[in-house]
């Protein structure tokens, strides 16, 4: 328990800082401003001062911040707004404070008086509030009004004009989580958007995939912005249900969603800052004249499906694992699964289910972590019924995770892993001993990393792992080589015999589904799209610090790239919103640090 000295000791050290860094700006002294941060110290913005997604490091990264940011930002009002704490050496501090344009808060970590970790961000544009709380709006007009318009006559004729005869501000290509969560974020500020969805139905994404398809992550992380899940909500929601809420939370959100509509080309034309957007609704071709236009086509891009000879000649099925659809056919089959990750690992449990011989063929190491220990070590703290007893709500959890700079989020990370490999012991032993090839990451700081690293070698075990360690799904470690007429051959020579081969081999980059809609010259000039530039297994440096291309400007002007899982789409959607919002009200944008064009070679 931390005691009343203690929580004043924290207060007088936070304090302290945030009234010496105010004055600090306030008087625009630079040098006494950056002499507040520790020498190793990470500075993350998110929007508030460079109208980007930035992190700085050191001292020379907090000085060019401020050189290029501080008149513009006119940063002022800095107030403690929750009890400071200190634990470890470390004074945790919350805070809000105001732009010239906007409203924010952040959060900073001291050691020995100084900032270690600082992270700010943009939470509203003043005069663009959202219409929430108080400011929620009345709903209806009382009294007799002889040209009255019902919210259905005005819903009626927002759906019939917007994209015929009136342009919409921003259109969303992609109509999943993340396209979902930015349109409702945009709804609530006034910006005009239509979603492009090639699906009939929201949610039709999830509905298409392998019956046994859930969630891997609990129901806490995976939160919509405005309206969470009720809580009677399953901790791991199966797809069906989470296709069914994705549809139900467009029709609450009033969202402009075009499904049956595929986006066939896009091109922007500079003289008039609007796109022209041809996509084809249900057989119509309809041209969209956005100024803003974003691809929120998930985390990766098309799937990932080698080209290995002998295929003419193969007398079975062959599918990539966004094509499977479940494992009912395929009763009493033999088949092969090319790949360990998630995917590979549902799909072999589900037909291991219904009495196919299946076997899976991992080609590297694959990092594991069973669900429990995950949500007990890795996610328990922030996200779980014990952090939201504990006060920690979503929004709060979401800032904590935040405030991690990148660089060193693998310092965080690692003692749960380690744990899990302490906790899990026996486990990782009788897989290791059924010939599994385990790994951690290039840190051992597991599954997070993994992901923002790009490396797909990852499973959150619900249970098909066991039938791996146990020998019920059969495990052969080794490079596919070609087809055969019975099956596929290995480079070792080592032939099995199929009637399905299922690719679980991931997707490629997004990059190449934006191709595909604003050509490859475009595509080309953005860049790489996902990946820190960390130099770790499948994410090539430079190092960029924020994930590549996400959520913020791009080289290719207009253009905004918007994804990721449940917790990213919620979470980023906001920046990213009041990132088009404040375009579409004229406010000035000056972008800080844009990102450089990393080849995609």
């Amino acid at each position: 328990m931390t005691t009343t000295q203690e929580k004043s000791a924290a207060r007088t050290t936070a304090e302290g800082w945030l009234t010496a860094f105010a004055d600090a700006l306030s008087a625009r002294d630079i040098d006494r401003a950056v002499a507040l941060f520790a020498d190793e110290s990470y500075w993350r913005d998110l929007v508030a001062f460079t109208w980007n997604l930035k992190t700085v490091e050191h001292h020379d990264g907090v000085r060019d911040l401020l050189e290029n940011t501080l008149d513009g930002t006119d940063p002022s009002h800095w107030e403690i707004s929750a009890e400071p704490t200190e634990a470890g050496g470390v004074t945790d501090v919350w805070f809000t404070f105001e732009t010239a344009v906007g409203r924010g808060s952040g959060h900073a970590r001291l050691v020995d008086g100084k900032a270690w970790t600082f992270l700010t961000t943009l939470d509203e544009l003043k005069g663009h509030e959202e219409p929430r709380g108080e400011n929620r709006p009345f709903g209806t007009e009382h009294g007799a009004n002889p040209d009255r318009v019902t919210w259905k006559e005005r819903r009626e004729a927002e759906l019939a004009e917007l994209g015929r005869t009136r342009d919409p501000e921003v259109v969303i290509i992609g109509g999943g989580q993340g396209g979902i969560a930015l349109g409702a974020r945009l709804r609530q500020l006034g910006v005009d958007t239509i979603i492009v969805e090639r699906n009939e139905r929201p949610g039709d994404s999830w509905r298409k995939r392998y019956k046994s398809l859930a969630l891997h992550d609990p129901v806490w992380y995976d939160h919509l912005p405005y309206l969470k899940f009720p809580d009677n909500w399953p901790v791991f929601a199966p797809k069906d249900k989470i296709g069914d809420w994705l549809e139900f939370y467009t029709r609450i959100m009033e969202l402009n969603y075009w499904g049956s509509t595929t986006a066939r080309s896009a091109e922007f034309d500079e003289a008039s800052g609007r796109w022209s957007v041809v996509v084809d609704k249900a057989g119509e071709q309809i041209t969209l004249r956005p100024r803003q236009l974003v691809i929120a086509l998930g985390v990766s891009g098309k799937p990932n499906i080698p080209d290995f000879p002998g295929r003419e000649q193969f007398r079975g099925e062959v599918q990539h694992s966004s094509q499977h659809p479940g494992p009912d056919a395929y009763r009493g089959k033999k088949v092969v699964v090319i790949g360990s990750n998630n995917s590979a690992f549902d799909i072999c449990g589900s037909l291991w289910e219904v009495g196919a011989d299946v076997t899976m063929v991992q080609r590297s190491s694959t990092h594991i972590i069973k669900s429990d220990t995950l949500m007990e070590y890795g996610l328990g703290d922030l996200y779980s019924e014990r952090a939201v007893k504990a006060g920690v709500d979503t929004h709060t959890a979401d800032m904590i995770f935040a405030s991690l700079p990148y660089r060193i989020m693998h310092t965080f990370q690692k003692p749960a892993y380690d744990k899990a490999r302490e906790v899990d012991a026996d486990y990782y032993r009788r897989l290791e001993e059924a010939g599994f090839e385990l790994d951690f990451g290039d840190d051992d700081s597991g599954l997070f990393m993994k992901y923002l690293r790009r490396g797909s070698g990852y499973y959150i075990d619900v249970g098909a792992a066991e039938l791996v360690a146990d020998g019920k799904v059969k495990l052969v470690r080794g490079q596919m080589q070609e087809f055969t007429e019975k099956g596929v051959r290995l480079a070792d020579g080592t032939e099995l015999d199929a009637d399905l081969v299922v690719f679980a081999t991931g997707y490629r980059s997004m990059n190449g589904l934006a191709a595909d809609i604003v050509g490859q010259d475009v595509a080309d000039k953005v860049g790489k799209v996902w990946g820190l530039g960390s130099e770790t297994t499948k994410d090539p440096g430079p190092w960029e610090g924020e994930q590549r291309n996400m959520w913020k400007p791009t080289q290719q002007q207009n253009l905004w790239f918007h994804g990721g899982n449940l917790h990213q789409s919620r979470f980023y959607s906001l920046y990213l919103a009041l990132q088009l919002k404040a375009r579409e009200a004229g406010i000035d944008t000056p972008v800080y640090a844009l990102q450089e064009r990393h080849h995609l070679s």
